[in-house]
């Protein structure tokens, strides 16, 4: 007799479990059901900036003579605290920003009479989120695309290591997760997210902090501004004011990859 009120007991659980979710059941459905122009739109951040070709400018000049006053790596140290990327010594690089000097920034550069005080150096180097990026070819899993306003974005969740995407760029803008990067991070900020093991990873011009209103993190800590973001495709943009006043050069144009980071002769 206590064996069938326990059965009994548990299948009148069972079903009331059952009809109180349901209602739940129910709506979830309705929301995947309905047509598109029903379902709730997405809404973004009432300051985020828009933009149909995001482009960073680099003025050398300021740049090399802040460096001169003390080796200044304020950009480098922005970029790097707030999206979790690690330094770990005495193995592979972890990089989203660095310093190269010219030979290394710009090998085999069509304009053979570049200004000696141009490469003195050091100059900064990012991902170019090039217009015809072929990391973005490459990639079997489509971890690594190019979103509408010029951005070269990274899902780590899709990527499988494979490392074509750092085959594919001509620029090394892109770091491999050889090592877990949580024991190396002296300091970590919880709102980006942290990479894991055997993922890609590279800058992304901020898109989290576009996304809210804010310029890169590389662009408001520089103390010379010799980092300029904006949009090339708004003819009234700082960027396109400076791109039609000075003479600019772009790393490895002759590879046709169209990129998207100037350097100012």
């Amino acid at each position: 007799m206590d064996e069938k009120r326990r059965d009994f007991l548990k299948i009148t659980g069972a079903c009331v479990l059952g009809f109180s979710i349901l209602p739940v059941l129910k709506v979830s459905a309705k929301q995947v059901t309905q047509p598109p122009e029903k379902r709730p739109a997405y809404k973004d951040h009432p300051k985020a900036l828009h933009g149909k070709r995001w482009a960073m400018v680099v003025d050398v000049k300021r740049c090399q003579e802040q460096n001169k006053k003390g080796e200044c790596r304020k950009c480098i140290e922005a970029c790097h605290t707030i999206h979790n990327v690690p330094t770990i010594p005495s193995v592979k690089e972890m990089k989203w920003i660095w310093k190269e000097n010219f030979e290394h920034s710009f090998p085999g550069t069509a304009h053979e009479f570049v200004p000696e005080e141009f490469k003195e150096g050091p100059f900064i180097l990012l991902c170019n989120h090039c217009s015809n990026p072929p990391c973005v070819r490459v990639c079997p899993t489509k971890a690594t695309f190019k979103r509408q306003d010029g951005i070269v974005m990274m899902d780590l969740h899709r990527c499988i290591g494979c490392r074509y995407c750092m085959a594919g760029c001509p620029f090394g803008a892109r770091s491999f997760n050889w090592w877990d990067p949580k024991p190396y991070l002296t300091q970590m900020n919880y709102d980006y997210p942290i990479r894991r093991r055997g993922v890609v990873e590279k800058c992304t011009f901020c898109d989290e902090r576009l996304a809210e209103g804010l310029l890169p993190a590389c662009v408001e800590a520089c103390p010379a501004k010799a980092l300029v973001f904006g949009d090339l495709e708004d003819t009234a943009s700082e960027v396109r004011r400076i791109l039609s006043k000075r003479l600019s050069l772009r790393r490895k144009f002759e590879l046709g990859t169209q990129p998207n980071v100037y350097y100012l002769v």
